[in-house]
């Protein structure tokens, strides 16, 4: 045992990868349908195996922090410059309600139990869960005019308070949006949902771009219906009014035809039919009998996801889309928009950095890709040179200060990461010939660069947080619980009755402005309708920055 001890006090990295691989371990545990997660599983991994006086260079927690804020950013940034548009400003007007609440609170539960500024920018970032706060604060901590003793507790003191509030407050907001939220505006949340749905369903069935693409499929039929001999193609694809279909290859004999829209269609051709399964089983005996054609049917089909660019694209709605004649070919398959699955209805609009899934015969999908935007097909390499730019850009942009009556504020290098991601993950959605991360790497530099932040922060405040939550733990989790539902109470009542929002919308709102992606999920399941993403991406992407922003401003206030 005391080999381990010296080994790990001596290798601190040792204790670093040790203390990711028993957070992440406990982040799976589940307590019936709740579990603590990675991060605050990382976190008492490290209180843990920090009782064993393991010292982390601070550097180390400093640079992934730093990965992480970037990533961040880069995920949010065409979302947040979206946020800038007229159409979204109430969804802007909630997210500023509720996060200036957020800070509020945290102000007047300091001033009003006697907390430190440690144990308060804690308070704001567990009860809201947002664990960048527990960065951004300790940094403008250390900027602070104070000995270092002094410092470290205080510093030492926001992963304490951060650990009690998380909890207490993300099993409450996952409790209360759901359950609570509709009542505080009147309605009945399946319903609501139900009504939502009904209007899109219909004309979601219509366009035949809903996802029921994922059942999509090519078959083979004899041409014998009288009604489509000596038809252009155009015309035979136009004739269902419930569902798209395309025809992609026709047999006339012995040779196999590429279609175009004005190929015409003789009698006994073998045409090649591409549409969703339940319109083959619908109407596919109309066209003639089935043929087992497998030359015919060997069609290179792709599946690729198109990043939006394009700006005659964006703002459009997907029924606006299935109609254009340059959509010919492709089906929707899967709709993105910062990192979140959104609703695939007539009425969703497509912005600029969204990402479709688009499937279909190569050729088509490569002809629609290039109408939308910008193929972004699978690749394991990560531009570097965009990631290490922008956090050194970023970081000089937040080195600068501001006084404000006499109280300088600062960003600090990471909370410029944060603004150099949210720029160049705009410019990415602008002109992706560039700054391509691919998702495994967003998930390493986003979750496992978060993980190892709090784990040093965990073996750094290991020692002194018995002591800390023992003398805060019973009166926080009463604070932690009250900071975290007033806010969103507020957001809630502010959306509905002053704004006027669809009610799944402003609990969509208010789980993206709380950055709380476990309440809009529970949201979700609730509902049985994935309609609340609608009114989360906008907020979550504006809540990331405010949250983040709100702790060199706690300190600088309480300072």
């Amino acid at each position: 045992m005391g080999y381990i001890v010296r080994s790990l006090q001596q290798n601190p990295e040792l204790a670093i990868f040790l203390t990711l691989a028993v957070g992440f371990l406990i982040g799976r545990v589940k307590f019936g349908s709740f579990s603590l997660g990675i991060v605050v599983g990382t976190l008492l991994a490290g209180v843990l195996i920090g009782q064993l006086d393991i010292k982390v260079p601070a550097i180390v927690k400093t640079v992934f922090f730093d990965l992480f804020l970037f990533t961040t950013g880069y995920k949010v940034g065409p979302q947040f410059f979206r946020g800038l548009k007229r159409d979204a400003i109430p969804q802007v007007l909630l997210t500023v309600v509720l996060c200036v609440t957020c800070l509020l609170t945290a102000l007047a539960s300091a001033w009003l139990f006697g907390y430190d500024m440690g144990t308060a920018a804690g308070l704001l970032a567990g009860a809201f869960s947002e664990s960048t706060v527990i960065g951004t604060a300790g940094e403008a901590i250390q900027r602070l005019g104070l000995p270092a003793d002094e410092k470290t507790a205080l510093i030492n003191n926001i992963p304490v308070a951060y650990a009690v509030t998380y909890l207490i407050g993300t099993a409450s907001l996952v409790w209360f949006l759901p359950k609570i939220g509709p009542k505080l505006m009147g309605i009945t949340l399946r319903e609501e949902a139900e009504r939502m749905q009904s209007v899109a369903g219909a004309a979601e069935l219509g366009l035949g771009i809903v996802s029921a693409a994922k059942f999509f499929d090519a078959r083979a039929y004899r041409v014998c219906n009288a009604l489509l001999v000596n038809k252009t193609v155009a015309q035979v694809e136009a004739l269902p009014e419930d569902s798209r279909v395309f025809v992609v290859r026709i047999r006339r004999g012995g040779e196999i035809i590429e279609s175009t829209p004005a190929t015409v269609i003789h009698q006994d051709d073998v045409v090649a039919i591409l549409a969703r399964q339940e319109t083959h089983v619908r109407g596919g005996s109309k066209v003639g009998p089935e043929v087992d054609d497998k030359t015919l049917l060997d069609i290179p089909i792709e599946t690729v996801d198109v990043i939006v660019t394009q700006p005659s694209m964006a703002g459009r709605t997907l029924q606006d889309l299935g109609k254009l004649e340059s959509m010919r070919g492709a089906f929707l398959r899967r709709f993105m928009r910062a990192g979140q699955e959104m609703p695939i209805t007539a009425g969703s609009v497509v912005d600029r950095g969204d990402v479709l899934q688009l499937v279909g015969s190569k050729p088509d999908v490569d002809r629609v890709a290039k109408e939308l935007g910008y193929p972004d097909r699978p690749t394991t390499s990560t531009d570097m040179v965009f990631v290490g730019t922008g956090i050194v850009l970023g970081g000089f942009v937040g080195l600068l200060s501001v006084t404000i009556g006499n109280i300088p504020l600062t960003l600090t290098a990471s909370g410029g990461a944060l603004i150099m991601g949210l720029v160049f993950g705009w410019l990415r959605s602008v002109y992706p010939f560039f700054g391509r991360i691919p998702e495994p790497a967003i998930w390493i530099f986003d979750t496992v660069g978060l993980c190892m932040f709090i784990g040093v922060v965990g073996l750094s405040a290991g020692p002194s947080f018995v002591a800390g939550l023992q003398k805060t733990g019973i009166s926080l989790m009463l604070v932690g619980l009250v900071a975290a539902l007033l806010p969103h109470t507020i957001g809630i009542l502010f959306g509905r009755f002053v704004l006027r929002m669809e009610p799944l919308v402003v609990l969509g709102a208010c789980a993206g402005a709380g950055t709380i992606t476990a309440a809009l999920r529970a949201i979700q399941d609730e509902a049985r309708s994935s309609i609340p993403a609608l009114g989360y991406t906008v907020p979550y992407a504006i809540g990331n920055i405010l949250l983040t922003a709100w702790g060199p401003v706690l300190i600088g206030l309480m300072s």
